[in-house]
């Protein structure tokens, strides 16, 4: 059975580290093709906000979701929406990543009061619509 977990969460450290983010990366690229976990991240370096979905196996998806509850890296760790579903929408990104850098302001208006990534002011949905937004328009990076 298939479902999909969306979660925020707040880097632990005060300035999330480019190579500690570069890291996480890495090992999601590693290890979820293996668990057949795909999703797409994003983090807004500035807030050290990271907003995530995971899609998969429900045992293999809970597992994660464990593990990540339990990294120190992350703190304020809050499920968004977790759900059964008949299909993937992120099945080609092992983990895909969003560039901030691309992101447009106005995007971000379109779901949220101000023009700031806050997964935790958003209803679940709105911040899948986001994520979902940002694939369509080439902001999600590091299909792997």
């Amino acid at each position: 059975m298939l479902v999909r977990l969306m979660y925020a969460s707040r880097a632990a450290a005060a300035a999330l580290d480019h190579e500690e983010l570069q890291a996480i990366l890495r090992q999601s690229h590693h290890n979820n093709p293996a668990q057949g976990i795909t999703g797409v991240l994003c983090v807004c370096p500035a807030s050290g906000i990271f907003l995530q979905v995971l899609e998969g196996g429900r045992s293999a998806v809970n597992r994660l979701y464990q593990r990540i509850v339990a990294d120190r890296r992350h703190s304020a760790v809050e499920l968004l929406a977790f759900e059964e579903i008949t299909e993937r929408r992120f099945a080609g990104w092992a983990m895909g990543q969003v560039d901030m850098s691309r992101l447009n302001p106005a995007l971000l208006l379109k779901y949220s009061e101000k023009p700031q990534l806050d997964p935790y002011a958003l209803p679940g949905s709105a911040s899948l619509a986001l994520l979902q937004d940002l694939m369509a328009t080439a902001s999600v990076v590091g299909n792997a």
